[in-house]
């Protein structure tokens, strides 16, 4: 007789492969779409398309990473019975300004690494003037896909999302919490972070886009204002637990797992909550995070099933 331990313990692994499963196909679903956006032939409105350019965008967004991010859009749609074409089209365009962000930060005169989802990071398989030009290039293709009728033919959904994903990733997010970031380091004189000036770094820096993907979803999906702000919450948490769980993995995790050098924050003196609580407190917060993800989505009961393994997965990974 299987006792009820064993059969927990088999109802988790295979809920775990369901959800492993939905994530490589929604990864399968965004390197197609993406591979189709970055082909060699010239699109309407565009003269020609430079063949190193291509390339180097090529090198730097395709065959690699979770694709969290378009998962998170497509998933929270799904639950809100919306267009999947448009959330994959919507979080394809936010992993596009994720990966031109990496291709930024990966630079000499920020975080200066070599290596990149296991491969050379575009400064160092191309040159500096190249990586910098496909940072611009893979933002700005971003908003042209948001901004086109053919993944969204509702105007105001589409300037609500071209307006969302440039305050997540601008001045009030993304990059805003990269100058943080860099001034944590002692870069611009010395400074001493506490928890809560480190939480907001990690908000702007990386929870802003995070959570701004649930939030299209959410707009895709046709969210009441009720609905999208319990989302929100969602998102801004999860956003929290990954960074802290990134933190940890900066740790713990070995340079061949990650694809990229690892222990390099600790050694910049960049601020972490791993540095603020120590292991075991991070552990918890994320821990506690998890816990807002699952009250955020509770309204949706079973519908939300994936979203909170998408939570728990965020804290449990080991690259």
């Amino acid at each position: 007789m299987t006792s009820p331990k064993a059969s927990h313990a088999s109802v988790k692994a295979d809920a775990s492969q369901a959800f492993s499963h939905k994530l490589s196909s929604v990864a399968d679903a965004v390197e197609a779409f993406l591979a189709e956006r970055l082909g060699p032939e010239t699109q309407a409105g565009e003269i020609t398309r430079p063949v190193r350019l291509m390339e180097a965008m090529r090198h730097a967004v395709l065959g690699g990473g979770k694709r969290l991010r378009p998962f998170l859009a497509v998933e929270t749609a799904r639950m809100l019975g919306g267009s999947e074409a448009g959330a994959l089209a919507a979080g394809s365009a936010i992993e596009l300004v994720h990966c031109y962000s990496l291709v930024h930060d990966d630079m000499p005169a920020m975080d200066d690494d070599d290596m990149r989802r296991g491969k050379p990071t575009v400064h160092k398989a191309y040159d500096e003037a190249t990586a910098i030009l496909v940072g611009d290039a893979l933002q700005t293709l971003a908003f042209e896909i948001l901004a086109d009728s053919a993944w969204q033919p509702d105007p105001s959904i589409r300037a609500d999302l071209v307006l969302g994903l440039a305050k997540a990733s601008g001045l009030g997010g993304m990059v805003g919490g990269q100058i943080l970031d860099l001034g944590a380091e002692g870069r611009f004189g010395a400074v001493s972070l506490d928890v809560e000036d480190t939480l907001q770094l990690q908000a702007m820096k990386t929870g802003a886009i995070l959570a701004f993907s649930v939030d299209a979803g959410a707009l895709v999906g046709g969210a009441t204002p009720d609905q999208r702000a319990a989302l929100w919450r969602y998102g801004l948490a999860l956003g929290q637990a990954f960074q802290i769980a990134d933190d940890i993995l900066d740790r713990e995790a070995s340079p061949e797992a990650m694809g990229k050098a690892t222990g390099k924050d600790k050694d910049a003196g960049k601020a972490t909550l791993v540095d603020r609580l120590g292991i075991d407190g991070a552990r918890a917060e994320c821990d506690r995070l998890v816990g807002i993800c699952e009250e955020a989505v509770s309204a949706w009961g079973d519908k939300a099933q994936t979203l909170r393994e998408a939570a728990r997965f965020t804290v449990a990974r080991k690259v």
